[in-house]
């Protein structure tokens, strides 16, 4: 399965502890990050991970087209509720793309841990159908 993740800067160092809690999960699978995210998390796991560009120069669009695309099985986006971003709508297009093609998606730790459970128990293995 091809599973996305995206961080924002107060969440980056959730996300690297959270993929070295579950690297033997996601190392069965395969990972695409925005540019820093994706960097960090490669540098405490050695997990492969697809890098995209850093998220507000265009990661976080390019994240979108691939979900767009059903080229992506699950998300897994910590963000900040409480800051305002500039790219707020490349957000907002990330949420959507996952919600109009049922995309599975985590905005914070407690789901993110029970999608990867789901994962690793093989409770996705539906999202192959969508890809045919």
């Amino acid at each position: 399965m091809n599973i996305g993740l995206v961080a924002h800067d107060s969440k980056k160092k959730l996300m690297q502890n959270f993929c070295i809690a579950y690297r033997g999960i996601l190392s069965k699978h395969d990972i695409y990050a925005t540019g820093t995210t994706g960097r960090l998390v490669e540098e405490v796991t050695n997990l492969n991970i697809y890098k995209f560009l850093e998220g507000h120069l265009g990661g976080e669009e390019q994240l979108s087209s691939q979900i767009m695309n059903n080229q992506i099985d699950m998300v897994i986006f910590f963000r900040d509720p409480v800051k305002p971003r500039k790219h707020e709508p490349d957000i907002k297009n990330i949420f959507k793309s996952c919600d109009m093609n049922n995309i599975p998606l985590a905005t914070n730790l407690a789901t993110a841990e029970l999608l990867i459970k789901a994962l690793e128990r093989g409770d996705l293995e539906w999202r192959e159908m969508y890809k045919l």
